[in-house]
């Protein structure tokens, strides 16, 4: 987005990292502002749409791209794991999403893409929460897209497969562990293994996706899931 000189905003709550992203940003030639927010917290979502259209006047584009993502084996859930998932994943979706609809149904349109997940329309025991807080994101942009279709504003989600993102490598130590697999490169390769394209995407693939549904998908394409998973999700 920054090198098509678009204006971007970055919402996280990571505050020390925020303003490293918003340099790197402007070297691309974007102009570029860091909100830092808890998007999990009630007002959060909308003080996000609020600072970004207070700055630029407007909201094009948004991506719900924030997540919390614990692993817990099953019958060790805990209820504030549950909690923080569900308020960050879905809650701060669904606010984010209604707000910004608001701003742009006053400009006559606008692009909405959630950030979704292969997860979940999988069984993953030791995921459950966040696998089911993006079921709930499946539901909630299919929602969206069709109340706000009469407005021409485009909802549809991206579903990243696996990438070497540090949250996955995260991720992934805890998986081996309750598995009990002490060979992590071992259990991280037969997981590629799995992929149909036999390789993992990188962050890069996905923001091509993100960005062609942002600004060069024909409007027509309303409630869509766009699968950038190399075969791991094939529906």
């Amino acid at each position: 987005m920054a090198e098509r000189k678009w204006h971007v905003i970055i919402a996280d709550i990571n505050a020390a990292q925020g303003p490293e992203i918003v340099r790197q940003l402007e070297e691309k030639g974007a102009e570029a502002l860091f909100v830092p927010i808890d998007l999990g917290s009630p007002d959060g979502p909308k003080e996000m749409i609020r600072r970004s259209i207070e700055r630029f006047g407007r909201l094009d584009v948004l991506v719900n791209c924030a997540a919390h993502a614990p692993v817990e084996a099953f019958m060790e859930m805990t209820a504030e794991a549950w909690e923080r998932t569900l308020h960050v994943n879905i809650r701060g979706v669904a606010l984010a999403t209604a707000v910004a609809a608001e701003q742009m149904k006053k400009q006559k349109g606008g692009r909405i893409i959630n950030i979704t997940s292969p997860a979940s329309r999988m069984a993953l025991p030791n995921y459950a929460a966040y696998a089911a807080s993006k079921a709930a994101v499946d539901s909630v942009t299919r929602a969206a897209a069709v109340e706000l279709a009469r407005f021409n504003i485009q909802v549809n989600s991206v579903a990243p497969g696996m990438m070497d993102t540090p949250l996955q490598l995260r991720t992934e130590e805890v998986f081996a562990r309750l598995e009990e697999c002490s060979d992590l490169e071992s259990f991280r390769a037969q997981r590629t293994a799995r992929i149909p394209a036999g390789r993992r995407t990188d962050c890069s693939e996905v923001a091509q996706a993100v960005v062609w549904l942002a600004a060069d998908a024909p409007s027509y394409i309303v409630a869509e899931r766009l699968n950038i998973s190399g075969g791991l999700d094939r529906d």
